[in-house]
């Protein structure tokens, strides 16, 4: 899609190789579009604030550079060298005589024109002087006092009429030097203009062909015209010399930096295809470009030169990738990019700017127009929230991608699967991976994805294994990786996060914590619950008690009560409450108080898997039949009593087994879980070597009935024809109790009442 608004999010589970396949797939892509042009800065002689942005083609931004940098040292030699040529001087000389010249005469006018009115003009340190003459001598005061009235009348006049003329003359003065310095102007001009024109000729010789550039040119040239006195106040380097520390000084010298190109983006001709760049850092800097800052007696200024690019112009007619939950945590990123999205232009705004800081100097450079193609990689949660609080989100990612958690294993997926280690092992070196080797850790990701018709595409955590697995594998100087390296990398993983386990198996077999793995008692069942801590994945039993008497039909939730439980294991809990009220005497009001709680539970509790072990332990209580505490049970129950799967199975089950095995295997120890979870089990070697043994067992179950019937020895009962469970089952013996509770909640009741009201189920 063209489409400016056709931008991508890509969002699925951390590890599923969303960031590879996105640039395996934008490779491709980018490998058969045309390579995008340069893109330089440029003094804008008539707004320095305003630098220009101008397109080149490809490859030819270093060489405008390097042209531009050649063209001012030409002029910081060829200038003065013209100015101090023969010609020049000649030419300045006689601008020199001439206007000295024109001095001269302006000046024996006004001296002749004083000799006929008998006035002398006298030059002194302090300037000019009249003074009276008769003859050829100057009047002195004496002289002046023996003339006649009339006589000094007409010396007065002369004097005060050469006096005019001469402040005439030495207002003319200024004029003519301005004329003269006019002319000199002029000749520099005139001389700068011919090395101007000679070094600029051969400096954009290469670039008469770029339209783009034509504008620019022919403002760099008067621009050099007009200030060709910077380069006079540069002595040039010796001729000898091929590296004059003048010219080096140059290119760093401020005065000189509006002749440079700021080269922003450039495409090399090893370059094919347009670009793909991945940003890991996506600040405002890094996405929009900054603008760097010079100390200069005691200022921060810039310019134009001090532009640099950002993620966003090196991606310019290509791909940019970014990480949106780092693009949302930087200030300010998020809105600079939906803006130059939204104007196609990469507009740069310095985060100082946004925040209310000024500097010395600001700078508005010309936006470069924007072609590209953002991909955010994120997770869905982010998307959902982009999609419901950001207005702008949907105008500008237009397509949504998912990855899924896991694909259907068989021979196909296997066989992909094994070409994907392959190309891990080619990829980082490692060892070639046997054929047991890969079955194991096809085997590691169904565990992965608990689900035995399945493999998990978090496929980080499988080749951690097998970067261990090879580790193990050179220790043992083996050719290959085997099946054996890749368990051996495994149980090293497992033991060196395992301390929590650990301690909490401890705890269990010195019965610190208690859990009973033989006997039978009432009310009391072990569960099964997973704690994830971090990367530590593991299951452990915990007791689940439950008390019943007579009461209101109230299933108390301790773990609720007391804010320890969440709002789905509090859901769980109204579900069995609901399936005792329906199932049970549904013509008579439950008259139950029951509490619930797991045992030395000190933390949250959440979750509803473990409701079919709290509603086994609630009948145990009510039918007065033991359970056994052999077995550990998993599962959740609905309504109508049937038990649905729950999540991390081989967890539980292997957490069960440790603990049996810790305080010794009877044969008799085993697990209860959902017959839905058949197909999740993807369990250790050793806890099928005891199952097989007959050591260990595991049992599936649909309904509450099938996990009574294997706790207590005896049947649950179905509810005949008359409406009555089968006589000596446990469901009867649930029914007789609560029909007890009923009566004598209700006899209670009738004692209570005054006489004149009406009954039990009035009251």
């Amino acid at each position: 899609m063209e489409h400016h608004r056709f931008n991508l999010y890509v969002h699925g589970p951390e590890g599923s190789g969303r960031h590879s396949a996105v640039l395996k797939i934008l490779n491709e892509e980018a490998a058969g579009r045309p390579v995008p042009s340069d893109w330089v800065y440029v003094q804008n002689f008539g707004d320095p604030d305003r630098p220009l942005a101008i397109e080149v083609p490809r490859g030819m931004a270093p060489k405008m550079r390097a042209a531009m940098i050649s063209l001012v040292e030409d002029l910081a030699i060829h200038i003065p060298s013209l100015l101090v040529s023969e010609d020049y001087q000649n030419r300045r000389r006689a601008l020199e005589q001439e206007y000295g010249a024109r001095h001269e005469s302006a000046f024996e006018i006004l001296r002749k024109a004083a000799e006929t009115r008998n006035v002398a003009i006298l030059r002194t340190p302090m300037g000019f002087s009249l003074a009276a003459m008769h003859g050829d001598e100057i009047l002195k005061a004496d002289a002046m006092e023996r003339l006649s009235q009339g006589e000094r009348q007409k010396v007065d006049e002369d004097v005060a009429a050469t006096e005019q003329e001469l402040e005439d003359f030495l207002l003319a003065l200024p004029e003519l030097e301005r004329e003269q310095r006019s002319a000199i102007g002029q000749l520099n001009e005139e001389m700068a203009k011919l090395a101007v024109d000679a070094a600029l000729s051969r400096a954009i010789h290469d670039f008469v062909g770029i339209p783009a550039l034509a504008a620019y040119f022919e403002a760099l040239r008067a621009d050099l015209i007009a200030h060709a006195d910077l380069f006079l106040s540069l002595e040039h380097g010796k001729a000898d010399d091929p590296f004059p520390a003048q010219l080096v000084a140059l290119r760093d010298d401020p005065r000189f930096h509006r002749y440079s190109v700021n080269v922003m983006i450039t495409h090399g001709e090893d370059i094919a295809g347009a670009p793909v760049v991945v940003e890991t850092l996506p600040t405002l800097a890094n996405l929009t470009g900054e603008i760097d800052y010079i100390p200069l007696q005691g200022a921060l200024v810039t310019d134009f030169t001090q532009i640099k690019p950002g993620a966003l112009h090196r991606a310019n007619g290509g791909f940019l990738v970014l990480d949106a939950r780092r693009v949302l945590s930087e200030p300010y990123a998020w809105d600079a990019l939906k803006r130059c999205l939204e104007t196609r232009a990469v507009h740069l705004i310095t985060a100082a700017e946004r925040s209310g800081l000024i500097a010395t100097t600001k700078l508005e450079p010309q936006p470069i127009p924007l072609r590209v193609r953002v991909v955010l990689v994120g997770d869905r949660l982010l998307h959902l929230l982009l999609s419901e609080l950001d207005p702008d989100f949907a105008q500008y990612f237009r397509v949504a991608a998912e990855f899924g958690e896991d694909m259907a294993r068989g021979p196909e997926s296997v066989a992909l699967f094994a070409r994907l280690a392959a190309t891990v092992v080619a990829r980082e070196g490692l060892r070639p991976v046997a054929r047991d080797g890969v079955a194991a850790l096809v085997d590691a990701a169904t565990r992965a994805a608990e689900d035995q018709e399945k493999l998990s595409l978090r496929m980080g955590e499988i080749w951690d294994i097998l970067f261990e697995a090879d580790h193990l594998a050179g220790k043992d100087h083996a050719a290959s990786v085997t099946a054996d390296h890749v368990a051996r990398a495994i149980a090293a993983a497992d033991r060196r996060r395992g301390l929590t386990r650990d301690r909490l198996q401890e705890a269990i077999v010195r019965g610190i914590i208690q859990i009973s793995t033989q006997g039978s008692v009432i009310g009391q069942v072990n569960g099964l619950t997973i704690s994830a801590l971090g990367e530590e994945c593991f299951g452990a039993p915990v007791r689940i008690t439950a008390r019943v008497r007579m009461g209101t039909g109230r299933v108390v939730d301790i773990e609720r009560e007391v804010r320890l439980g969440g709002p789905i294991h509090s859901k769980a809990v109204l579900i069995l409450s609901s399936f005792l009220a329906t199932r049970y005497v549904p013509d008579t009001p439950l008259s139950l108080w029951a509490s619930l709680v797991f045992e030395q539970s000190y933390s949250g509790v959440e979750g509803d898997s473990a409701s079919l072990a709290e509603l086994c332990a609630l009948l145990s209580a009510l039918a007065e039949v033991p359970l056994s505490q052999s077995f550990a049970v998993t599962g959740s129950v609905n309504q109508m009593g049937e038990v649905q799967a729950v999540g991390g199975i081989n967890e539980k089950i292997e957490g069960f087994f440790d603990v049996c095995q810790a305080v010794g295997l009877t044969g008799r120890q085993g697990v209860i879980i959902p017959h839905s979870n058949q197909s999740s089990l993807m369990l250790r070697p050793d806890v099928v070597e005891a199952v097989a043994a007959g050591r260990f067992q595991i049992h599936t179950v649909t309904n509450i009935d099938d996990a009574i019937e294997q706790l207590t020895g005896l049947p649950a009962g179905k509810r005949m024809l008359n409406g009555e469970f089968q006589e000596g089952s446990v469901n009867a013996n649930i029914e007789v109790r609560l029909l007890e509770f009923a009566d004598t909640r209700s006899s209670m009741l009738q004692l209570r009442l005054p006489e004149g009201l009406g009954g039990a189920e009035d009251a």
